[in-house]
């Protein structure tokens, strides 16, 4: 009965996790579509909500990340010693970097009231990057689920 229940949760973890990453890469992707050089007030407070409802999927993923990592699932060491599951992490602290100038931003001038507000093109490029590491991370994280660089 308790393995049932474990793998129950190694499931819904896991799931969670998914749900997550679905989430954020949705989340970027809106950004990306609905950011422009400038941005009227209506733009710049649904552009708060989305960047809103990316970091809580972040958080959700790291939290859900770290439990599959270190207590749910397969063990600590099939992950850690995997140089693949180190360049995943690394463009996740990556991504975690690119987005959290565009969230100061957005956060600043969730509240803007004025005609029009420009937004800066490093906050373009910041998106932009983040795309291109969102279509890198399932790729890792396909090789670094399949046992692909664990040392033989």
């Amino acid at each position: 009965m308790q393995a049932v229940i474990w793998d129950m949760t190694y499931i819904l973890f896991r799931y969670l996790h998914l749900l997550a990453v679905l989430a954020l890469a949705g989340g970027i992707v809106i950004e990306n579509m609905a950011i422009k050089p400038a941005i009227d007030s209506e733009d710049a407070r649904n552009l708060a909500r989305v960047d809103a409802v990316c970091g809580v999927s972040s958080l959700v993923l790291i939290a859900c990340g770290l439990l599959l990592w270190f207590v749910i699932g397969k063990p600590a060491d099939f992950y850690s010693v995997n140089p693949v599951f180190h360049a995943k992490m690394a463009l996740v602290i990556v991504l975690l970097l690119l987005a959290s100038y565009p969230a100061v931003f957005f956060f600043r001038h969730r509240n803007f009231e004025g005609e029009k507000l420009d937004v800066p093109k490093a906050v373009r490029l910041c998106l932009r990057l983040e795309i291109a590491v969102v279509i890198l991370l399932p790729i890792l994280a396909t090789l670094m689920a399949r046992g692909i660089g664990i040392p033989s």
